[in-house]
């Protein structure tokens, strides 16, 4: 089972503020898995969006999850 991080864990990791890593996971760009209100951050799913250059999935995080 993949480790979940929380979106302050995940901002420090990238560098970048709490607040920007909920935006980025709003709008879909940060890839994220919701459990119940909250949002986590898959370690694995994170590994691969800094790999790929900070950039969302063609079709969204969610289509990847689905295959």
């Amino acid at each position: 089972m993949e480790q979940l991080m929380t979106i302050g864990e995940a901002a420090r990791v990238l560098a970048i503020s709490e607040s920007h890593a909920y935006q980025l996971a709003k709008t879909g760009v940060l890839p994220v898995v919701r459990v119940g209100r909250r949002v986590r951050v898959s370690r694995g799913a994170l590994e691969r969006f800094i790999a790929d250059g900070g950039k969302d999935l063609p079709g969204g995080w969610r289509r990847e999850a689905q295959g």
